[in-house]
């Protein structure tokens, strides 16, 4: 078998994922381009330069032919992993394959179910939003942070244009019209990809499609949400927030001085006319559906491995909880995970992403790579998380952070910090 180069470039978007995968074999060449987006929150350049750095080492590789991608993965569709493909530069680009996970099929009925419900959830984030702007009384406080969360919720269902474009939607395409591939499929067998390389196949292995776990991404249908969504939907009585469940994440807590860039000044207008007492239950729903959203979308991505050889790259999107658990759970999913050779940090090194237990029982093989797209936000204290960054470093792992590029035998720093590259090869098993 001819020996393998692998190179896996990470570009530092800022709090955000893109990451450019080359197999070289012989004289043949695979790539691959997992997520290009970033956080409006976290940006450590503008996005456009990494773009357009993306489609310049495209072109590099290959000059006088346009630039070209075998794949694009949109591992999920937050903006912090789609949103450069909005962008029109993508239009010079020949791709041969786009993989999105299944939620975006229209065509499954699974996915359609499952958006069903995240729409429920966004349906009535927005309307609590416009209800409390209806609210308006003198002198009343105003609620930015709140109005953030519900604009960044909304949000986690846009990216309207990134995701025309990789769907080939609306007069938005790429220089070619790709193969779309909704991820995984039903059939299991299907789900082992072959790339055109020798030994080279992808394991595709979330998200789940069993029917137990896909409610657990959709918005809960218990009671306790019942009753409020009911309340909500009347206009009649507004239960009491539940003050003991921390229903929205930290992530989420932004300055109010921070907000006028992201939700625009009518917005902001509005939120500043609401009546804090009136509205402190619609605040409640409109946080929790805004945390249902963040945390269902997240469990949508696709999880998937690279297996070059035997080599295998474990990437993860922003999986948390709930879909590592149906990796880990099936015991052939778990035997492709463990000791890799390199893996994505999930969702930028959050404490709900990255199980400890897969650090201190299944990553093993001391000195394998992992690499960790983050940006400085300064509100995210707890984000890389310290007790992921400490289990990393007791499994000897060596980590490749994109807001500190450090240079080393195997690791390469692009121009100004631009990007972060591992290389290895098949050939001397490393």
């Amino acid at each position: 078998m001819s020996p393998t180069h692998i190179s896996i470039r990470m570009y530092d978007v800022g709090f955000g994922d893109s990451f450019l995968v080359t197999l070289v074999q012989g004289s043949t060449s695979w790539r691959m381009l997992v997520d290009c987006g970033v956080h409006s929150l976290g940006k450590a350049r503008p996005l456009i330069d990494v773009v357009q750095a993306i489609i310049a080492d495209l072109q590099a590789a290959a000059p006088g032919s346009p630039p070209t991608l075998d794949v694009i993965v949109a591992t999920h569709h937050h903006a912090d992993h789609i949103s450069g493909f909005a962008y029109d530069n993508w239009e010079a680009v020949q791709v041969g394959e786009v993989w999105v996970p299944f939620v975006e099929d229209p065509g499954d009925e699974d996915a359609v179910a499952l958006k069903s419900g995240l729409d429920r959830a966004a349906t009535a984030l927005s309307a609590l939003a416009g209800l409390g702007a209806a609210t308006h009384q003198p002198g009343a406080a105003p609620l930015r942070a709140l109005g953030l969360a519900g604009a960044l919720a909304v949000n986690s269902l846009g990216n309207a244009a990134a995701m025309e474009r990789l769907l080939g939607r609306n007069g938005k395409h790429f220089r070619n019209k790709p193969t779309v591939r909704f991820l995984p499929y039903k059939d299991a067998a299907s789900n082992v990809v072959a790339t055109g390389l020798e030994g080279v196949v992808i394991h595709v292995l979330g998200p789940s499609r069993d029917p137990s776990e896909l409610k657990r991404m959709d918005p809960p249908k218990s009671a306790h949400w019942m009753t409020k969504q009911q309340a909500f939907e009347a206009r009649g009585l507004r239960p009491e927030p539940d003050a003991a469940e921390p229903i929205f994440d930290d992530i989420y807590r932004v300055e109010p001085d921070e907000c006028g860039e992201y939700i625009g000044a009518e917005i902001l207008a509005g939120l500043d006319s609401l009546d804090l007492d009136k509205l402190l239950d619609d605040s409640g729903e409109l946080m929790a559906a805004a945390s249902i959203l963040e945390r269902s979308v997240n469990n949508t991505s696709v999880f998937f491995v690279l297996d070059v050889a035997g080599t295998r790259l474990v990437f993860v999107g922003d999986s948390q909880q709930g879909a590592w658990e149906h990796v880990l759970n099936d015991p052939a999913s778990r035997a492709l995970v463990s000791n890799p050779a390199f893996y994505k940090v999930g969702h930028h090194g959050s404490h709900n992403a990255t199980p400890r237990g897969y650090v201190a029982q299944d990553l093993g093989r001391a000195g394998n790579y992992a690499m960790l797209p983050y940006g400085n936000v300064k509100q995210w204290t707890d984000i890389p998380n310290a007790a992921l960054l400490a289990a990393l470093a007791d499994n000897n792992t060596v980590l490749v952070r994109a807001d500190e590029p450090q240079a080393g035998s195997t690791v390469a720093i692009g121009p100004g910090g631009l990007w972060s590259e591992i290389t290895l090869s098949t050939a001397t098993g490393s």
